[in-house]
């Protein structure tokens, strides 16, 4: 399972909000719900958030093993 933890620890690490990834950067809305509900995203946002936030992929993302298999 991919989890986002990292990102939102690197958000408040790096000062930046929600509301300027959406209103300064351009990411939409619906991409931030989707990732506060666990949901999937493209490599491309991913790329668009390592661009914005100056950081490595594993600041955005990590790999958690399922416990269901």
């Amino acid at each position: 399972m991919i989890s986002y933890a990292p990102f939102w620890r690197t958000l408040k690490e790096r000062g930046v909000s929600t509301y300027a990834l959406i209103n300064k950067h351009g990411i939409s809305s619906a991409t931030i719900a989707r990732m506060k509900k666990g949901g999937g995203i493209s490599t491309l946002k991913i790329d668009d958030f390592c661009r914005i936030l100056d950081c490595k992929v594993e600041d955005i993302i990590e790999y958690k093993e399922s416990e269901q298999k």
